[in-house]
């Protein structure tokens, strides 16, 4: 699997969509959670490859500023060893959890790229810039949006503010700045499942992210939440074709802030 392949198919392992109907402007439910740490452990093919921390800082709806999500990816052991791949997300996020702005900079082997979207409601736009390092040389693109829309990786906070039982499903606005669309997001069972933190119960759902929605690439992609008020997302599983395999990322330690 190719450097780009392995850093898109962890992102988008994590970079889950967001369940909230086009032009919906009552935010997310109360349990919305507050400041924390989770800590990761990503598998590929059943291979330890990688770790992955995703910070969320939370204001009080009061406050001035922005909402903050953080996510630090990195190569463990033999991939690591194959490729060296160190990634940095951030994202800030405003009223009702809508996307403000994100920042991808990505180290893998001797590839160096910076990637930025600024989502502006004024203009009802996503203006996405991303800059070769190595090469100097940027691309650019834009994309009308709603005036609430989510970027990917904000996505699985908003999921886990939602009560979607077995059975249900919901319409998602999405856009990671090169496309906008509505993604089908599906509450699929309950299930008790084996963690590193013990036996957890869940309901596990599916995100409608791939098969020429926001990715053209075949796939599957599926997340596991904690039935109850914390709604952890405990594990993460994203299924490719053949060629690229299962990822798997397992929470391995919850901190509060």
């Amino acid at each position: 699997m190719t450097r780009s392949r392995w850093r898109a198919a962890i992102l988008t392992t994590l970079l889950a969509a967001s369940p909230l109907a086009i032009g919906q402007e009552s935010p997310p439910g109360d349990s919305v959670p507050g400041s924390e740490v989770l800590k990761y452990a990503v598998e590929w093919r059943l291979i330890p490859a990688g770790s992955a921390q995703l910070t969320w800082t939370a204001l009080p709806r009061s406050a001035p500023g922005s909402n903050e999500l953080r996510l630090h990816l990195e190569s463990t052991g033999l991939v690591s060893r194959l490729y060296r791949v160190e990634d940095d997300y951030t994202a800030a996020l405003g009223q009702n959890l809508c996307a403000q702005n994100s920042f991808i900079m990505a180290h893998e082997g001797n590839r160096n790229k910076e990637t930025r979207v600024t989502y502006d409601p004024q203009l009802h736009k996503a203006l996405y810039q991303e800059k070769d390092l190595n090469k100097n040389s940027t691309i650019t693109h834009d994309v009308d949006l709603p005036p609430c829309v989510h970027d990917v990786l904000g996505g699985l906070l908003v999921l886990r503010t939602l009560r979607l039982e077995p059975g249900k499903t919901v319409q998602i606005p999405i856009s990671d700045g090169k496309k906008f669309v509505q993604v089908k997001v599906e509450s699929q069972r309950r299930e008790d499942l084996t963690t590193p933190l013990g036996v957890r119960k869940t309901i596990r759902y599916e995100v409608f992210v791939f098969d020429n929605v926001l990715y053209k690439r075949s796939g599957h992609m599926h997340i596991w939440l904690t039935d109850d008020n914390a709604r952890l997302p405990v594990q993460i599983q994203v299924r490719l074709q053949i060629t690229i395999g299962t990822i798997t990322l397992k929470l391995e330690k919850e901190e509060k802030l």
